[in-house]
C-alpha cells in the first residue's frame, strides 16, 4: 500500500514539474533550441530574415542566445525617400548570400532586416532616427557602440560590411558578387561600332595617323582611370549619400570609398588641370604675339593652381590627417 502511494506521489510530482516547466516556457517564449532551429530553417529559404516588432523581440532580444544577429534597420518604402536604402540592402544581400553559400555557414550567425514601416516600435526601442543602420547583437551581452557600423566613415559596400562583421563575430566572410555582364555587352557593342566604322571608312583611314585624336583618347582614358571609374565598376557604390542631418553628401568621408557623382567631380577637376597645362605648354611653344602668349600662360596658371587646390582639398577631406594644402583648406 505504501509502495503504491509513493508511486502515485512520484507521478503527481513529475506532472507538476512538467506543467511548471511548460508554463515557464510559454511565459518566456520559445526555447533556445526552438529559436535556433526556426532561424536555421528560415535562413535556408531566405538569407536575410525580415522581422517585425514581435519577431525582433522573439529572435534578437530574447535570452539566452548562443548566436549572433546582424540586423539592418532600413526604410525602403518610396514615401520615406531613402535614396541609399536600396543600395545598402543590395550590398547587405550580397554579404548574406556569400555567407549562406560558403563553407563557413553555421547557426552561429544570422542576418535580419527590420523596415521602419513594419517595426516602428523597434526603431523607438533602439532610439534610431535614421536609416540605414547596421547593428550586431552579440550572443551573451548587449550591443556596444562598436556594434553599430560607422557607415559615414567606411561606407556600406559588401566588402566593408564583411570586414566589420569579421571584427565583431570572428566569422570571416569572403564576398562573392553576382556576375554583371552589362559591361561586357557594352564593350562588345563598342568594338562592333568601331569595326563597322572602320569598314565604312576603309578607303580613307588617314585619320588613324592624327596625333591629336590619339592624344585626346589617351588623356580621356587616363582621366577615367584616375577618377575611379574602375572602382565604381567593381564595387557599385551609390550615386550620392544621404547624411544623418537630412542633407546629401557628394564626397565620401573616407579614403576607402567614393560615390558615383564624386567620380564625375574628380574628372571635371582633372580636365581643368589638364587644360591649364596645355595652355601653359602652348604659351611656351607659341611663337606669335607676346600678349597672346602671356594671356595663355596666365589663364593656364590660374586653372592649374585653382583646380589643383580644389582636388587637393577633396583629398585632405578624405585622407584625414594629411598635412598639406594649397589655396583652399
Amino acid at each position: 500500500m505504501n509502495w503504491c502511494f509513493c508511486a502515485l506521489l512520484l507521478i503527481f510530482m513529475t506532472c507538476a514539474v512538467q506543467l511548471s516547466l511548460e508554463q515557464v516556457r510559454r511565459k518566456d517564449g520559445l526555447s533556445l533550441g526552438d529559436r535556433v532551429q526556426q532561424l536555421t530553417d528560415m535562413t535556408v529559404k531566405k538569407s536575410i530574415l525580415r522581422f517585425n516588432g514581435n519577431k525582433f523581440r522573439d529572435y534578437v532580444k530574447a535570452t539566452p542566445r548562443n548566436y549572433s544577429m546582424v540586423v539592418m534597420f532600413t526604410a525602403m518604402a518610396p514615401q520615406r525617400q531613402c535614396s541609399i536604402c536600396r543600395h545598402a540592402h543590395d550590398e547587405f544581400q550580397i554579404v548574406a548570400n556569400s555567407f549562406r553559400y560558403s563553407q563557413m555557414f553555421s547557426n552561429k550567425l544570422f542576418f535580419a532586416m527590420v523596415d521602419f514601416d513594419e517595426g516602428p516600435d523597434v526603431f523607438q526601442m533602439l532610439r534610431l532616427n535614421t536609416a540605414p543602420v547596421f547593428m550586431h547583437f552579440p550572443p551573451k551581452s548587449k550591443p556596444k557602440q562598436s556594434d553599430t557600423m560607422d557607415i559615414q566613415r567606411v561606407g556600406f559596400a559588401a566588402e566593408a560590411l564583411a570586414k566589420w562583421i569579421g571584427e565583431r563575430t570572428d566569422v570571416q566572410i569572403r564576398v562573392f558578387r553576382p556576375p554583371n555582364y552589362s559591361g561586357t555587352a557594352a564593350l562588345i557593342m563598342l568594338f562592333g561600332l568601331v569595326a563597322g566604322f572602320l569598314y565604312l571608312r576603309r578607303n580613307n583611314l588617314d585619320f588613324l595617323y592624327n596625333k591629336n585624336i590619339w592624344g585626346i583618347g589617351a588623356v580621356f582614358v587616363c582621366l577615367v582611370m584616375v577618377s575611379g571609374q574602375m572602382w565604381n565598376h567593381i564595387r557599385g557604390p551609390p550615386f550620392v549619400h544621404k547624411t544623418s542631418s537630412g542633407g546629401v553628401a557628394y564626397i565620401h568621408g573616407s579614403s576607402q570609398g567614393q560615390f558615383v557623382l564624386e567620380t564625375y567631380i574628380v574628372i571635371v577637376l582633372n580636365m581643368a588641370i589638364v587644360l591649364g597645362m596645355i595652355l601653359m605648354t602652348e604659351a611656351a611653344s607659341h611663337k606669335g604675339d607676346v600678349r597672346k602668349r602671356r594671356i595663355l600662360a596666365i589663364v593656364g596658371l590660374v586653372l592649374v593652381a585653382t583646380f589643383f587646390s580644389l582636388i587637393l582639398s577633396i583629398f585632405r577631406s578624405k585622407a584625414h590627417g594629411y598635412p598639406y594644402s594649397f589655396l583652399f583648406k
